[in-house]
């Protein structure tokens, strides 16, 4: 296994965006990708040792970088700045998001029809918004994300979608919950919800503990849901052999 990783620019109208991939080269032809939509840290090193991850899996990783510029904004302030415009305006979030999934989908190394996505917390929101959008993706996968529907009408959503949630996460409390399940099963999709007890935000990133019972890693939880998402990515991309 040769992992190689790398940076790569596309744009948004405007708006350059600078991702970060990561793949084997020791596999020649195209294969599965897993798109990931990093927390509002931006596309962090956390994000990148998830498309890591998915290269040491047989997948391609790719990383999108939803702010724009690579930036990784460190304090409150500077994350709520960079965050909040894109998720009080799902619109223009959205054609973030497909800007992005259209350069990855035109890479040499990516089987455009065989794409899956996932995300942490606002990153959680961007893949259920890929999804709500009727994207041709085999799987969106939101870990601790927010859940709140957009303000647009949605389209018919194709890929399978997993939800893993923190039940005592209060970025998405309980009738947060209720509703995207609402959602889904008006939706009529492939859908699973898993939510864990004794579990709040940020429960898949290590070392977190905020103190105040807001965000904290549960490795317990973590497993779960890791267990769970790479069940579904290895049943949407069974007819490639990638395991």
């Amino acid at each position: 296994m040769n992992i190689t990783t790398k940076p790569f620019e596309y744009k948004d109208g405007n708006q350059t965006c600078v991702g970060y991939m990561a793949w084997d080269e020791t596999f020649a032809d195209p294969k599965p990708c897993v798109l990931i939509n990093h927390a509002w840290s931006g596309l962090d090193n956390f994000a990148q040792g998830v498309a890591v991850q998915m290269a040491a899996l047989g997948y391609i990783g790719v990383c999108l970088d939803n702010y724009g510029d690579g930036a990784l904004p460190e304090t409150v302030e500077e994350k709520q700045a960079l965050m909040m415009p894109l998720k009080d305006d799902r619109k223009a979030l959205l054609k973030r998001l497909k800007a992005g999934v259209k350069a990855v989908g035109s890479m040499d190394e990516v089987d455009e029809n065989a794409m899956a996505t996932m995300g942490f917390c606002f990153g959680g929101l961007c893949s259920l918004d890929m999804a709500r959008a009727g994207l041709d993706l085999k799987a969106a996968i939101s870990f601790h994300g927010l859940l709140d529907a957009p303000d647009y009408p949605t389209k018919k959503i194709k890929p399978k979608v997993l939800i893993a949630h923190g039940w005592d996460d209060p970025m998405a409390p309980p009738e947060h919950v209720v509703a995207i399940g609402k959602e889904m099963a008006k939706a009529k999709c492939d859908w699973q919800l898993h939510a864990y007890g004794q579990t709040t935000h940020t429960f898949m990133v290590p070392g977190v503990d905020s103190g105040d019972g807001t965000s904290k890693h549960n490795p317990d939880s973590e497993r779960r849901a890791w267990n769970a998402t790479l069940d579904l990515l290895a049943e949407v991309f069974d007819q490639h052999g990638v395991s």
